[in-house]
């Protein structure tokens, strides 16, 4: 039974300044809530560290979390979105691109509740188109 979708993001190449920027990232998050139509439950939580290190933030959802983790020694924001109802997935690329100056973006998802043989089936289907055995 699938119980939802979760989103695992790598964006590289961010402009280091950004990355240290709260409201920035603030601005980020509240985009993505705002435009999957998620609701939050409570405060978003948020830790700045200090110089020259970046942010992390929480967001407790009715439809589960959205967590974001910055650093900008390497230029990486990393964020893990997970609903438990079905959503579209957001433009991660262009947006990342444009608020954060990424150069690239890499988006992964995965269906969550699935039957564990179906995932060993893909994993092993991803195995053979690779050419690797395992």
């Amino acid at each position: 039974m699938n119980v939802g979708i979760e989103w695992l993001i790598d964006a590289e190449g961010c402009s280091a300044r950004l990355l240290r920027d709260l409201e920035t990232m603030k601005r980020v998050c509240n985009l993505i809530v705002a435009d999957l139509e998620l609701r939050s439950v409570g405060e978003p939580a948020w830790h700045q560290f200090p110089m020259p290190g970046g942010v992390t933030g929480l967001v407790l959802l009715t439809e589960s979390h959205l967590a974001c983790h910055t650093y900008p020694e390497s230029g990486v924001a990393t964020f893990n979105l997970y609903c438990c109802r079905l959503r579209p997935e957001w433009p991660w690329e262009a947006r990342l691109r444009e608020i954060l100056g990424a150069s690239r973006v890499t988006v992964r998802s995965l269906s969550r509740g699935e039957d564990v043989d179906r995932y060993e089936e893909a994993a092993l289907v991803e195995r053979s188109h690779s050419g690797r055995e395992g």
